[in-house]
């Protein structure tokens, strides 16, 4: 804004110069006297708005720092009113070291199955330029899911499986993407003149963990996850990208140390090295974006896990106080939304899935994947319970045929 102002000065003060000279050298020719009078005036009033405009072009760099930190401290404030627990800001200068990294994974094939992610999104997600003309800076926003429900007691009749934290309350892209719309919205309020902003919730193609790192909001971890002082990692992103020039904050200077704890505690073995995340044999993968057969010999690794896995955050010492999120919608709303009870599931019709899952993230998954995987835990519990609705699904000719191969495995286990 500063610099707008002042630009439009320097345009404006020669044309007022040379309008004011010529109106006093008219009035200069008939009347001398009364002219000369009026041209020492309009000097007066020209040296007036020049020394006005050096002087704004010349206030100091740190008056301009200054000026960035307080628009630094409003956006925060405002993240900080709809529910963001810790807010950070990075430049947008192209995010060099995430594309290397990120184009070194899908050339070793750690990335198969994402067919979404290609060389050209890879490209896209790193340049800030090619997703928002004039971009300079990020708004890095993060929001804590954590929430403690006790396992229900253990009902021989009514096995139950596990949902990763982050899916137990309502679709997080819609509950993220609409806190985050409101600070894309007051930008233009605090910054006093209208700003050109883009918001990105996990979906969009932005390199968000990598952003914010730059921004300082957490560190690498060896789990892939952004480890944040005071919530640790169960944290879920959202970013606006904006042409406001935002005073940016330094990146943290932490790491993991020596600690291993969540490649140790990965039960498939797919944290392959510190930072290193092979899809092809993670729990998450298979139980969400997989839409195929599971692999046999990572079944057993699934354990109870219906949707997601949590494991590697259980074990990060990080996580030893995380901080209940502040974002009800979040939350579970019932024990049946962090511990589904798997027999009902295999019952859903297609109807009554959308009617429990169309605003849960558990929807992407869709009902033949979340049978599936209802299939492999009950194989994993080894309850002889499920035995009648297992065998029924194998059975029944007109079952999905990928359902029907997961109960024929579950009731080998069992």
């Amino acid at each position: 804004m500063l610099a707008y102002i002042v630009r439009r000065l320097l345009l404006i003060v020669p044309t007022l110069v040379g309008i004011m000279l010529a109106a006093a050298d008219a009035l200069q020719a008939s009347r001398e006297a009364e002219g000369a009078r009026l041209v020492g005036f309009i000097r007066d009033r020209i040296d007036t708005i020049e020394a006005a405009v050096a002087r704004i072009a010349a206030r100091s760099p740190e008056r301009v720092v200054a000026h960035r930190e307080r628009l630094r401290e409003a956006v925060r404030e405002l993240a900080r009113e709809v529910g963001f627990d810790v807010t950070r800001i990075a430049d947008a200068r192209p995010l060099d070291g995430a594309a290397t990294a990120m184009r070194a994974r899908l050339d070793e094939g750690r990335l198969d199955g994402m067919e979404w992610i290609t060389a050209d999104r890879i490209a896209r997600a790193t340049d800030p330029a090619s997703l928002l003309d004039g971009a300079k800076s990020f708004v890095v926003m993060a929001a804590s899911y954590w929430d403690d429900v006790p396992r229900p007691p253990v009902d021989p009749s009514n096995p139950r499986g596990r949902v990763a934290r982050y899916a137990w309350g309502r679709d997080y892209h819609d509950v993220l993407r609409e806190a985050a719309n409101e600070v894309a919205t007051g930008l233009t309020r605090i910054a006093g003149s209208p700003v050109r902003t883009r918001t990105f919730v996990d979906s969009s193609p932005l390199a968000e963990r990598a952003v914010a790192i730059r921004a300082g909001l957490g560190w690498a971890g060896k789990s892939t996850m952004v480890l944040s002082p005071g919530i640790g990692t169960y944290t879920l992103l959202a970013t606006i990208l904006t042409d406001l020039e935002i005073e940016p904050d330094a990146p943290l200077a932490k790491s993991c140390g020596a600690c291993t704890r969540c490649i140790d505690s990965c039960p498939t073995g797919a944290l392959v090295a510190p930072g290193i995340l092979d899809a092809r044999t993670c729990v998450s993968f298979h139980t969400i974006e997989n839409r195929g057969l599971i692999p046999m010999h990572l079944r057993p690794a699934i354990g109870e896990w219906l949707f997601g896995c949590d494991d590697c955050q259980d074990s990060c010492p990080v996580n030893r106080r995380p901080a209940r999120g502040r974002l009800a919608d979040l939350r579970a709303s019932t024990p049946d939304d962090a511990w589904p009870a798997l027999f009902p599931i295999l019952a859903m019709d297609e109807p009554k899935f959308r009617a429990r899952y169309r605003r849960s993230a558990i929807w992407r998954t869709k009902r033949r994947g979340l049978q599936r995987n209802a299939c492999v835990v009950l194989g994993n519990l080894g309850d002889p319970s499920a035995v009648p609705i297992l065998a029924a699904i194998v059975l029944d000719a007109g079952a999905d045929s990928i359902v029907r191969g997961h109960a024929a495995w579950a009731l080998g286990q069992i």
